[in-house]
């Protein structure tokens, strides 16, 4: 990855575990340009006509290829909105990793709002994986407020990894989903917060064909004064089943709110949610502490493996 600076690789290291050029399709953004991209005889990508995103194509029965379409930010008071629709054929397997880096050493807020719509094609199956990271010791903030819209035909399906761990300063990430008959949607969120950083996550997903699913999980952990809050809503329109559940460590003076809703708007609706918000437990610390963990190893032991 020559085209980018040490400080753009370490980002891409972080947000999509690339260490050089990887196979496949890719396109690399840094600093509001695109600067690497290629294609293959499965998938096009290209450029909106007004600049303001891309379109990456997927053709049916496409199978075993990814797509990287990761976006790193390294100087200060970048504020840009990106918008990507990808259509993915009928019948494909795939996997695309997208993500946002954010090094801010200046004063200035740094900001990047990615919009992802996803078509997926009867018979699809997509696994999609979002990771969002901030680091930099600038004042300026960490901004990212990504939009996920995925709309889901008849035996579709797609698993999402949506990621945040560590250093950004303020996030609303705002995922809506629509699915038609036996399509089936499973979402595993992990999210920590530390500092005074605020993060919400809102998910809204209609069930709207019978047979389809969804299980929306998500994990996080809230410490020092930061403030989350998960806000989920299934909409049950046909037979279906939806479940919705979220799991939450508070630490110091940290505050969580969980809104986990259901809506059944047909007899034959299921659905299910879980709640639950508590401090580590005395017991595990003990337990680690007597392996010979110091407080603070154990503590972090515990969150590692609750994120995983």
């Amino acid at each position: 990855m020559s085209v980018l600076d040490p400080i753009q690789k370490r980002l891409m290291e972080e947000i999509a575990d690339l260490h050089d050029v990887p196979v496949g399709a890719y396109n690399f953004r840094a600093n509001s340009k695109a600067v690497a991209r290629n294609t293959t005889a499965n998938i096009d990508i290209v450029s909106k006509e007004d600049g303001s995103g891309i379109d990456i194509k997927i053709k049916p029965g496409t199978k075993k290829e990814s797509v990287h379409i990761p976006v790193v930010i390294s100087a200060s008071g970048i504020k840009e909105v990106v918008y990507n629709d990808f259509f993915i054929g009928e019948d494909s397997d795939v996997v695309i990793v997208a993500g946002c880096g954010i090094d801010n050493c200046g004063k200035q807020d740094s900001q990047h709002d990615g919009v992802h719509r996803f078509f997926v094609g009867k018979g699809a199956h997509i696994k999609y994986v979002e990771k969002h990271y901030g680091s930099g010791d600038g004042m300026g903030k960490r901004i990212l407020n990504p939009v996920t819209e995925v709309y889901m035909e008849e035996g579709s399906s797609m698993e999402m990894e949506m990621v945040q761990i560590k250093g950004v300063d303020s996030t609303v990430r705002t995922s809506i989903c629509k699915l038609d008959k036996d399509a089936k949607l499973v979402v595993h969120e992990r999210l920590m917060t530390h500092g005074e950083q605020n993060a919400e996550s809102v998910y809204k997903v209609e069930l709207n064909g019978d047979g389809s699913s969804a299980d929306v999980v998500s994990r996080a952990v809230a410490r020092d004064s930061s403030f989350q809050k998960f806000d989920a809503l299934i909409i049950g329109n046909a037979a279906c089943h939806g479940h919705t559940e979220c799991d939450s460590i508070i630490m110091d003076n940290g505050k969580i709110v969980a809104v986990p809703s259901l809506q059944a708007n047909n007899v034959d609706a299921e659905l299910f949610h879980e709640a639950a918000i508590g401090k580590i437990a005395g017991e595990q610390l003990d337990k680690l502490m007597s392996l010979g963990l110091t407080a603070q190893e154990a503590e972090e032991q515990i969150i590692n493996g609750f994120l995983k």
